[in-house]
């Protein structure tokens, strides 16, 4: 079989054992790869109520079939575990070299549980396997963590995931970081940091085999064509990721906390603003998009700060939420928080509830050692960044994440908190777009703007070039939610980027690679989409999850946007969850999964 190397490798930390195992035909043909394969793992693997930051908890880093092979853009890694900020069922994506490296290794994945008794790095290398002394790596940042691995094995090449301060210290959003990129969300980094991981180094030299080298070939030249004629491949080779533009013409900007939808001043920051900062480009094994910019900034206060990117999600969340346009504060806090291990899109939006309570008086110059959480003031951001990352004095707080630090805090805090089932809000008012809203509503991890994503109402014509979506609408919502949400799940089987690659060409792809004549019907995969969404909430069903929390704060109910594009919305909440619910064949009151929807889906084992 092609595609994959057939080898999972076990690491239990506490006893220092190792064991490896085969993917099963099951697993393969049910799951295909990637996201499948990590949401049935940890399914198998975790009990309910587990601690997060128990030894029971597992971290499983999981690469797709096709990395480490010519198809383009799909060297994308995800690790799994359950949430220390949520409580429930998380994965984080993260690009790279990572992954292909990881296959030349000659594995598909890796199964990390217990906890060890010092600091300590996994190091694998063509097939073999250690774990070797940390004791020095720990307290520094991930860059350095990266050149003194590098260094203490002679090899430039080796590819590695690691921890900052932030996990070290288990921030609750702390992430895994791969050279200048992350798997930044839901607070992975703190599982590591909890079980004394600083990092996974990989090396390997093994090609990855293929069913049907020539009619794979013969997709891959589809696929470059097709990206080179695609209307995102100019946007996102010319400007990266960086569509500050498009939010704001939409009025879905959020602004002081989600109370408005328009950033004054947005033009300071769009992407022809940061254009003229970019100074080189980067890219993720073999990707043709090289989405990857780097920005330095040559003047002012932040003069020398740079960074790789940063992307939509690190502009919005360092100057929307405290009424900033400031290019060079957002560049230096991006490259801190790559350095510390913090997720930018939790930290920031932590600080904006902060800068919240500041205005309304729930919190004072007392609280925050001094420090003034003004509108318009960036002064503290970095300060504060630091502080979280070491969990000192106020920051040791905000280390919990919004809500858990709304409730300490009290005094009616708790509504001010963005976030869903604990994750804090990404960089889209639901208001202004009602399916994209509804996704963030149901995602599995929390507010996550990845698990499916509304390019119909964000991106009109993308999916029906002659159909116009209305993105006020509520009507056919839950459906177009449902449709997105496992489209999403089966596109991350085999973990491309970018989404350029069409739906028949991705399937061909991965089964000229595999040879498994399955995985070339789109209608199977969107079935297999549909089972890992289905078995993503029967994790977090087991664990207490239910209707009551599918639920947004009450901002976005109850008030309006009051200017721009997207004035006079809000998010009609009871009519848009019936709608899911009863798209995907869930228990309206329960908003899980039926029994006969599980037995449907080959899920008879995951019922309550």
């Amino acid at each position: 079989m092609g595609g994959y190397k057939n080898r999972i490798l076990r690491v239990n930390l506490s006893n220092r054992s190792f064991s490896e195992e085969p993917l099963s035909e099951a697993l393969i043909h049910d799951y295909v790869g990637g996201r499948g394969f990590g949401a049935r793992l940890l399914y198998d693997d975790l009990k309910p109520g587990a601690d997060p930051l128990g030894e029971d908890n597992e971290i499983i880093l999981i690469a797709g079939p096709l990395a480490g092979t010519n198809a383009q853009a799909f060297s994308r890694w995800i690790a799994f575990f359950k949430s220390p900020l949520t409580g429930g069922y998380f994965r984080s994506v993260c690009g790279g070299h990572l992954a292909a490296e990881l296959k030349f290794a000659g594995f598909d994945g890796i199964i990390i549980r217990g906890t060890a008794d010092s600091p300590v790095y996994l190091w694998i290398h063509d097939g073999q396997y250690e774990l070797r002394d940390a004791t020095y790596l720990w307290g520094l940042n991930c860059s350095d963590t990266h050149t003194l691995i590098r260094e203490e094995r002679h090899d430039p090449n080796i590819r590695i995931a690691c921890i900052g301060p932030a996990g070290e210290n288990k921030v609750r959003f702390a992430g895994i970081f791969s050279d200048r990129r992350a798997a930044g969300r839901g607070g992975g980094g703190a599982v590591m940091g909890a079980k004394k991981l600083k990092a996974i180094a990989v090396r390997g030299h093994e090609q990855v085999s293929l069913s049907r080298p020539e009619a794979f070939s013969k997709e891959v030249k589809t696929q470059v064509k097709a990206n080179l004629a695609h209307p995102s491949y100019d946007v996102y080779s010319r400007r990266g990721r960086q569509n500050a533009n498009l939010t704001n013409t939409l009025g879905m900007f959020p602004t002081r906390n989600f109370r408005e939808g328009v950033l004054p001043g947005w033009e300071s920051i769009s992407s022809e603003a940061y254009g003229k900062l970019w100074v080189g480009r980067t890219a993720c094994y073999k990707c043709m998009i090289r989405c990857g910019v780097l920005s330095k900034v040559e003047q002012g206060k932040y003069a020398g700060a740079w960074t790789e990117g940063p992307e939509y999600e690190t502009i919005w969340v360092f100057t929307g939420p405290f009424l900033l346009t400031d290019i060079g504060l957002t560049i230096a806090a991006d490259h801190l928080c790559d350095e510390l291990g913090l997720d930018t899109i939790s930290a920031g939006g932590t600080l904006g509830l902060c800068y919240e309570l500041y205005e309304r008086g729930i919190i004072t110059s007392q609280d925050t050692s001094g420090l003034e959480l003004t509108y318009g003031n960036g002064e503290p951001i970095t300060e504060l960044l630091r502080r979280i990352a070491y969990r000192q004095d106020f920051g040791d707080l905000l280390a919990e994440g919004s809500r858990l630090a709304a409730h300490a805090i009290g005094k009616g805090s708790e509504q001010f908190a963005m976030q869903v089932k604990g994750l804090e809000m990404p960089g889209y008012d639901p208001r202004g777009a009602k399916a994209h809203g509804l996704s963030l509503l149901t995602s599995v991890i929390g507010a996550s703007h990845m698990i499916g994503y509304a390019v119909q109402e964000l991106v009109p014509g993308r999916y029906s070039p002659n159909q116009t979506i209305d993105r006020f609408a509520v009507p056919g919502k839950g459906e177009m939610c449902q449709w997105n949400q496992d489209h999403m799940a089966w596109r991350e089987v085999g973990l491309e980027c970018g989404g350029l690659t069409s739906d028949d060409n991705y399937a061909r792809l991965l089964a000229t690679a595999t040879g498994i004549d399955d995985f070339a019907d789109t209608g199977y995969l969107e079935q297999v989409g549909e089972r890992i969404y289905n078995l993503e909430r029967m994790f977090n069903a087991r664990e207490g999850f239910d209707h009551k929390d599918d639920a947004f704060p009450s901002r976005f109910i109850h008030q309006t946007l009051t200017e721009g594009p997207s004035a006079g919305q809000v998010f009609e909440i009871e009519p848009l969850l019936t709608d899911y619910y009863n798209a995907r064949g869930w228990d309206v009151n329960t908003g899980n999964p039926t029994a006969a929807k599980l037995e449907e889906l080959g899920l008879d084992f995951a019922k309550l």
